[in-house]
């Protein structure tokens, strides 16, 4: 898939506000931090598509981009610490499980995990929640170019341990590396299958 044009749309604090749900739908969401906003630009090719920070929790809504005129990508916020009052991080979570649930065009949301850290518990309680309630979902391990690829593969290994002792099959799964540009065209391309696949009805 070539990236010809993304713009933004609009940012929206639930789903009601999203845009209407008539194209199909590709999210990004993972712990703050993990580097969502940077693989967003790196995949779509525009570098300030979305808003870089070190600050964790920096996404607080849900922003809609539009991709060639043919599909969406959400930018929800992290989950996770972010230096937020608990009372509005706690709406964050409910807003985005809502919208993930209940956003009937949305084709697959892709979960960011830093492949330097263990598995984290949010991170597999996260995952299973969106498991149980039937959504697919993909995995991103990001900043992969931070370990020597036989650490890599440990690392992998470790959490595919963890996770298939409550999962029967593993997801689809991403490397990315926003420094040696790796995982693009893999993302993409799944992309443009999940496109097909959605407006064939499969």
């Amino acid at each position: 898939m070539i990236i010809h044009s993304a713009i933004f749309i609009k940012s929206s604090a639930t789903l009601a506000q999203c845009p209407e749900p008539s194209k199909p739908e590709f999210a990004f969401i993972g712990r703050s931090n993990v580097g969502k906003s940077s693989l967003i630009n790196m995949v779509t090719g525009w570098s300030k598509l979305a808003k870089t920070s070190g600050q964790p929790g920096k996404t607080r809504t849900i922003n809609h981009f539009i991709i060639n005129d043919e599909w969406y990508l959400a930018d929800l916020p992290g989950y996770g610490y972010a230096k937020v009052p608990v009372k509005l991080r706690e709406n964050w979570v409910k807003e985005v499980e809502n919208y993930i649930v209940n956003r009937e065009n949305l084709v697959c949301l892709f979960v960011l995990l830093d492949c330097r850290l263990a598995p984290q518990d949010s991170d597999l309680l996260f995952m299973e929640k969106v498991g149980l309630s039937q959504i697919p979902f993909a995995r991103v391990f990001t900043k992969t170019d931070k370990l020597k690829k036989s650490d890599l593969e440990n690392s992998l290994k470790i959490y595919d341990k963890v996770m298939l002792k409550r999962w029967e099959e593993l997801p689809v799964t991403f490397f990315s590396s926003m420094v040696n540009r790796t995982g693009r065209e893999e993302i993409l391309n799944f992309i443009e299958q999940s496109i097909n696949n959605y407006k064939n009805g499969i």
